[in-house]
Parts: structure tokens; sequence; C-alpha cells
């Protein structure tokens, strides 16, 4: 027997469904793990010195969109 909240749940992602939407799972790096800001740090000092990073981030620069950003 269904309880009320995973039937409204259930109804929810139906129509998500029928207006062409998926369910995705996307698993990303846990913020609280020890040792997540060192490697952070880690790998944006092995960036440094990469020309094709320094290329990237000055496109970034050029077509961000800030208008309206503090």
């Amino acid at each position: 027997m269904r309880t009320s909240t995973s039937a409204r749940v259930q109804k929810h992602r139906a129509a998500l469904r029928e207006s062409g939407l998926r369910p995705v799972q996307i698993w990303v790096p846990d913020t609280r793990r020890a040792g997540f800001a060192e490697e952070c740090r880690r790998q944006s000092q092995l960036l440094q010195a990469d020309t094709h990073e320094h290329e990237t981030v000055d496109w970034l620069e050029a077509v961000a969109d800030r208008d309206g950003w503090q």
C-alpha cells in the first residue's frame, strides 16, 4: 500500500516524464570529506602554469554574462 507522500511523488514524476523529462543521477565529490580542500588546492596548483587553462579562463571572462551579479 502506497503512502500519500509516495503517491504524490509518483504522480509528480509521471507528470515530468509526460512533459518529456527524464531523471538523471549525478555523482559529485563529497565536499565534506577529509582532504577535499587539499586535493582541490593540489589540482589548482597543477593548472597554474598550463597555457590552455589560461586561454580557457580568459575566454570564460570574455563571454561571461555577469549583468545583475554582485
